[in-house]
């Protein structure tokens, strides 16, 4: 989307937020207006970016058709290869492997010699944020079984997601219970890799995060202050965790904020932390993060690279 769109979105988006008194006969439109704009934010948080890439291999890791995932092998491997296993966006209720794991990756971890998962998961309503993170935990497992088959180094997994699948990779690595029920541990994880999320600390962004998001993050976490602490990977990060994390964000007020918190919670719990702070304003930020990582002309590539090359090979 050029930058006028965005300016014009950014700007109609602003106006539905905020408070504006209208006399009872248009209420229902303006409120059937503004669920039109959060459908197209949510779109836009991870669920938009291009054509699936051909050449991987889809394996079931569980009955619903949902409970899917692609696989694209190392090239060039003269053994098993590390794995990275990357969960899209799409404000928990939509998005696919097919059209939110931008073009680049399947092509450029398998050329730096990792093998490349995308999965997908069963979505809000349908199925619970906790079931999410369940199945980020059983597509892990799912590949780590057959390993062998896919030429994978099963000691040697990252776990990588955008937007919402950034929480959810957060969130596995910071609560061992889903990795546990899956037969699995921090153990079998070398590292998390969170690309701008923004529900690390969820009550904090439901409190402070955007007003046109609302709904998404009402939806998604419900009511319950319990639950919603419960899914925040800021507030379950007292140690154990991940051993490794690198968290990526552009300049969104609350994505910082996030990052940041969840960056301070990590290092007092011992965890391994980085986080790399790269250009880009609003959606538009957001989206590109994950459409252009893996693209060696792009900033995060070598830093996610680096990395990615330190946690791999140490």
């Amino acid at each position: 989307m050029n930058g006028q769109r965005w300016i014009g979105y950014a700007a109609v988006a602003a106006f539905a937020a905020a408070s504006v008194t209208i006399p009872a006969p248009f209420a229902d439109a303006r409120e059937k207006m503004r669920d039109r704009l959060r459908e197209r934010v949510a779109q836009r948080m991870g669920a938009d970016e291009g054509p699936k890439v051909a050449g991987g291999q889809t394996i079931s890791y569980g009955s619903d058709a949902l409970q899917v995932l692609d696989v694209w092998r190392a090239k060039d491997a003269k053994g098993p290869a590390p794995l990275v296993v990357f969960v899209h966006g799409g404000g928990w209720k939509r998005g696919s492997k097919d059209n939110a794991t931008g073009q680049y990756k399947p092509q450029h971890y398998p050329g730096e010699g990792y093998a490349f998962a995308s999965i997908n998961y069963r979505l809000v309503p349908g199925a619970t944020v906790e079931q999410q993170a369940a199945d980020v935990a059983a597509a892990v497992k799912a590949l780590v079984d057959s390993a062998d088959s896919l030429g994978i180094d099963r000691r040697r997994i990252v776990l990588m997601g955008h937007s919402a699948g950034a929480h959810l990779v957060a969130l596995v690595g910071t609560d061992e219970t889903y990795l546990r029920r899956a037969g699995l541990g921090f153990a079998d994880i070398a590292g998390v890799v969170p690309i701008d999320g923004a529900a690390y600390d969820v009550p904090a962004q439901m409190k402070d995060g955007p007003p046109i998001m609302q709904a998404t993050y009402k939806q998604a976490f419900g009511d319950d202050p319990a639950r919603q602490k419960a899914l925040s990977p800021t507030l379950q990060a007292a140690a154990p965790n991940a051993p490794q994390f690198l968290l990526l964000h552009v300049q969104r007020p609350d994505g910082v904020r996030q990052a940041e918190a969840l960056e301070k919670a990590l290092d007092a719990a011992g965890a391994k932390v980085e986080r790399g702070s790269f250009p880009g304003e609003g959606m538009q930020g957001h989206a590109e993060i994950n459409r252009r990582l893996g693209d060696p002309t792009y900033a995060p590539t070598a830093i996610v690279d680096a990395w990615l090359k330190r946690v791999f090979w140490r």
